[in-house]
């Protein structure tokens, strides 16, 4: 699906509904992706342990299929513009405790949406342009701490006892 992005190009999304995945978990791995290429958002996915970047890399893959099969963009040349996750709905089951008793059991659901830009060209910055010189500090003086409590001023303290075994 296209949504037309605020500065003219188009912007791609994917969404996965119905996920069996608590959404804070899942907003964890999303915080990661956003802003970043989609080279660098796979390579970050797929080193991740978490089991919502599994699910986050499929909609992530989904995104970038729909650029390409219908806006013919390079997936390479796109960025994560919004990574988001929302709450679904939570499917509450019961189970049987002591004494007759019930609990709740809460299996939340969220939904995952990701949005992909074309990349911005840098054509004002020149590539054989120098960086700015980086500013250089003042060597610390203060690494000999000269205010370093002595013994008479530590406060006192009563000393621990060993615990004696009886027998």
């Amino acid at each position: 699906m296209s949504l037309p992005a605020t500065d003219g190009q188009p912007e791609v999304r994917a969404v996965a509904k119905w996920v069996r995945m608590s959404p804070r978990k899942a907003r964890l791995v999303a915080e990661h992706i956003r802003g970043r290429s989609v080279p660098e958002a796979r390579t970050v996915l797929a080193f991740s342990q978490r089991a919502a970047a599994r699910e986050i890399e499929k909609v992530l893959r989904s995104a970038v299929a729909n650029a390409e099969a219908n806006h013919d963009m390079l997936g390479d040349d796109l960025v994560v513009s919004a990574a988001y996750v929302d709450e679904g709905v939570v499917i509450k089951r019961i189970r049987a405790r002591a004494r007759g008793r019930a609990a709740q059991i809460r299996k939340p659901t969220c939904h995952i949406t990701v949005k992909l830009k074309q990349a911005q060209t840098r054509s004002t910055a020149r590539p054989d342009a120098e960086k700015p010189a980086e500013k250089k500090r003042a060597p610390r003086s203060d690494k000999t701490d000269t205010t370093a409590k002595t013994s008479e001023e530590k406060p006192n303290r009563a000393p621990r006892r060993k615990k004696e075994v009886a027998r």
